[in-house]
Parts: structure tokens; sequence; C-alpha cells
């Protein structure tokens, strides 16, 4: 299995209609606080799709931003944000908050994880379902590491159709395989925030002019924390992801179609590379 942020995750989906036992609990809950009745035995047990209605709005921009590791959606991403009003949306993220924060779905993930099994993609889809609630959502959301098949992508087209709503752009940034192993090999993180950093291309202030990129010169800016490398930010581990990244990406995009999915050379300036994504959302 794959490990996202910490989660390992199934890549085997296996409904569309993502259904989640005791996700009535959470609707409960936001309504009357956690001294809420608890739903009857009787009652049917309300779908994490159904999640997704709260919140929803007619016309919200709903974007799909693909890129093999090294694309630039960090970089990017924000500047999306920015313009539409929108949060961008990681799986591990949610994750993470969604375990830490005891919603009904995020207890069914720690479950699996404490017991050493597959945070599956059910599991990972009540969770986006949950999240995109929010009011933060209201005028859409950036969804970004899914999905990454087929399946996935219909689930999420069945978790909107809910509530009317469908995916309303793909945007695939697009760097040469060769290219993207100078940008992987560079990349640095600061582990608490997420800033991301590159040796070459956008150093630390803590990596001085002459210095190697070793540990003790590779500090945030900002908090003066050691930053970290991924342990597959390598060039050995990044043949086997730009593999399987190309296998499933391809068939998301023809999921979709021309209509939606646009293709962004990212092999150039950022000027370049942000005019197209720009003309793209508007």
């Amino acid at each position: 299995p794959k490990r996202i942020h910490g989660f390992t995750m199934g890549q085997k989906f296996s409904v569309v209609a993502v259904v989640v036992a005791g996700a009535v609990a959470a609707v409960k809950v936001a309504a009357n606080g956690d001294g809420g009745p608890k739903p009857k035995k009787n009652k049917t047990t309300t779908s994490v799709v159904e999640v997704t209605l709260v919140g929803a709005s007619p016309g919200r921009q709903i974007l799909i931003l693909f890129g093999p590791p090294g694309a630039g959606k960090g970089t990017h991403a924000p500047a999306i944000e920015k313009k539409l009003g929108t949060p961008q949306l990681s799986t591990g993220d949610m994750l993470r908050a969604a375990v830490s924060a005891g919603t009904t779905v995020g207890k069914l993930a720690k479950q699996a994880m404490e017991s050493g099994a597959l945070v599956t993609d059910e599991i990972v889809c009540g969770i986006i379902a949950e999240r995109i609630a929010n009011k933060d959502c209201a005028n859409g959301f950036i969804l970004d590491g899914f999905p990454r098949t087929v399946e996935q992508a219909k689930a999420l087209d069945a978790v909107l159709a809910k509530s009317g709503e469908s995916v309303t752009r793909v945007i695939e940034l697009k760097v040469p395989d060769a290219v993207l192993e100078e940008r992987i090999c560079g990349r640095w993180v600061h582990k608490n925030s997420g800033r991301s950093y590159h040796s070459k291309f956008a150093p630390p202030l803590s990596l001085k002019k002459g210095k190697l990129p070793k540990p003790k010169h590779m500090c945030d800016d900002l908090t003066s924390e050691p930053l970290v490398q991924r342990a597959d930010d390598t060039s050995t581990a990044l043949v086997a992801r730009l593999k399987a990244y190309h296998a499933q990406t391809v068939p998301v995009l023809e999921h979709y179609g021309p209509a939606k999915a646009v293709g962004v050379d990212a092999n150039r300036t950022m000027a370049l590379v942000w005019a197209d994504i720009d003309a793209a959302t508007n």
C-alpha cells in the first residue's frame, strides 16, 4: 500500500455511493452538539454522500489539480486559492484533520490505522464529503491528490451529483520526466507547516552561498526549524512514482474528457505557467 502524508491508503474502490455506518451521528452532532440524542437502531443509516448536501451551493468552482511529483502543484495552488476564494484540499491533510477532530469517519480511519489495516478509499471519500460541507468550501474547492483512479473519479461524481454539482475543471501540470529528477531530489520541506524549498531553485535563507544542502544548513525561513526531505524524494523512488502516476492519471483525464480536462505545460517560467492556469480557471 502507498503511504500518503503518513497514512496508508487502499487503491481498490468497491462502491460508488459511499456509505459509512454511523455517519448519521455526525449529522446529529452538527445539529445538536455532542450531547444530542443518539440515532435509533431501526433508522436507516445516513450515507456520507448526504453530508455533502450541507453547505453546498449552486455554481461552486470544483477543481481537480493533477501533476506528477515536482510539477509545481504546491507552488501554483495558493495562487488558484487566492483567485477563486476556494481552499486546496489534500487527502493527507484531510485525513489528519478528521482523525484529530474525532469526526465519525475520522474515527473509522483511526481504527483502521491502529489495527494495521488500510485506510480504504471508502473512508477517504467519506472524509472528503465531510470536509467539503464546511463553510470555507461555499464557493468551491480544489482537490489535490484525489481522485487517483477512474473508480474514485466515479465515486466523487456520485458525491457531487447528490447536490446537483459536478467537477468544473481538471488541470494537469505537465513536465517531462527527465526534468523532474532535479526538481524532486533537491526538494526540502518544513514538516509542521508544509512550506517547500529547493536547494537550487528556492533555497532557504539558511543555505549560504557555497554551502552544500546538508541538514545543518537547511532551516525554515520563518521558524528556523530544520527542514526534511521525503524518503521517496530519490531518483530510484521517482521512477516508480512516475510510472504509477501516468498509469493512473491518463484514464482519469479521459474520464472527464477534453471539455473539462486541460493540460498546462509546466516546464516554463512561473509567469507563463500561471497565465495558462489563470485562463483555464476563468
